[in-house]
């Protein structure tokens, strides 16, 4: 194999594709990045086995040929690079089993993986195959990836739940503290539709994979246990995750006892201030009365904070614990505008709406309050 390229364009592409490089398995192929170049197409490639990315790159192939290489020394080496220089060389040694680098005046040689232990990557398509508007579909992430758990223990609420068909494009995300649902209309019905479980850690990084691509549609092929993602010349890839994800419908309350329309930036301001006073596991506490809400926090040997806010609220007092991470996650997922709070008791979970139908609810779950 022997190829030249722009400098910046090989950075580019390795600093997208190597964040999927397993940085944990016992098979060294999978710390790598594989490098395949034939005479219409160069590849960029990775994988740790769950997730896997495939990202072109523009280059002069002298020499066809497949190589794997570390991928976060081959991205540090590209880092270090020479600037003065135009392009780079990557040039495959059999003899010496490395590969030589090559910019300007320097030079390096890189020693190469066991090519053979680096698996094929899943190609395009599927059983369904739909076109999204990139646009909405990773706005949609955005707002509910947060709600997504990191407990391994619990692998059915590490995914988000993805529903898509005619004009409606549904995301699901739960962590058992909180629940986020957003619904997103798209201006033309799919073609076409499907439900999955993704792993959040795969849409996250088709996110960046659409940032880094400006690619303004997602082309998704579903199969009984993997979703494969189009994007601009990028592929990636993923297992889905396996498993009845909980129905989320029976866990929003029919009825509330409180329902006020609070302006989101104003309450979310608040909340961000009096937080910094919430740490080592505080409360922050939410105390209603009439016509006026109070944000408040205690820390022992930290210090306290407090701060009222003008809001809709008759009938008895009381007052009610959020987690302040989760809560301030849920003000800034509804974004700009007037949200929904509504309520039922501090004992109850509360939920926080978009008011003018932006499709996004909130549940979250409250904290027991020591008087």
């Amino acid at each position: 194999m022997k190829l030249s390229a722009s400098g910046a364009d090989l950075l580019a592409q390795l600093q997208t594709v190597s964040r999927v490089a397993s940085t944990r398995s016992a098979v060294q192929a999978l710390s790598g990045v594989q490098v395949s170049a034939t005479a219409s197409r160069v590849e960029l490639r990775a994988t740790d086995m769950e997730v896997s990315l495939r990202v072109p790159l523009t280059a002069d192939v002298q020499r066809e040929g497949t190589v794997v290489l570390p991928a976060r020394l081959l991205l540090d080496v590209a880092r270090s690079l020479p600037r003065s220089a135009d392009s780079v060389s990557l040039e495959l040694r059999p003899e010496q089993q490395d590969v030589e680098v090559v910019a300007g005046h320097a030079k390096f040689h890189l020693r190469t993986l066991r090519a053979e232990d680096f698996p094929p990557l899943p190609e395009p398509g599927g059983d369904t195959v739909v076109t999204v508007p990139a646009g909405a579909f990773v706005d949609t992430i955005a707002t509910v990836a947060k709600s997504a758990s990191r407990d391994e223990t619990r692998p059915i609420l590490t995914g988000i739940l993805v529903s898509a068909s005619g004009q409606e494009l549904r995301m699901v995300a739960t962590d058992s503290y909180r629940l986020s649902v957003k619904e997103t209309v798209l201006e033309s019905p799919l073609e076409g539709g499907f439900e999955a479980n993704v792993p959040a850690r795969a849409l996250e990084e088709l996110r960046s994979v659409v940032g880094s691509t400006g690619a303004e549609t997602i082309r998704i092929g579903v199969r009984a246990n993997q979703v494969v993602f189009e994007v601009g010349g990028a592929v990636l890839s993923s297992r889905l995750i396996d498993g009845q994800f909980p129905n989320y419908r029976q866990l929003l309350p029919e009825q509330f006892e409180h329902e006020l329309r609070i302006a989101g930036d104003e309450l979310g301001d608040v909340v961000k201030r009096i937080s910094l006073m919430a740490q080592k596991n505080a409360p922050l506490r939410l105390s209603f009365g009439d016509g006026e809400l109070t944000v408040s926090a205690q820390t022992p040997d930290v210090g306290e904070a407090s701060e009222p806010l003008p809001v809709p609220f008759a009938g008895e007092p009381f007052e009610i614990g959020f987690n302040p991470d989760f809560l301030r996650d849920g003000l800034d997922s509804i974004g700009a505008g007037d949200l929904l709070l509504k309520l039922i008791s501090p004992l109850r979970p509360g939920l926080i709406q978009s008011a003018d139908d932006g499709g996004f609810t909130y549940l979250i779950m409250p904290i027991r309050l020591n008087v």
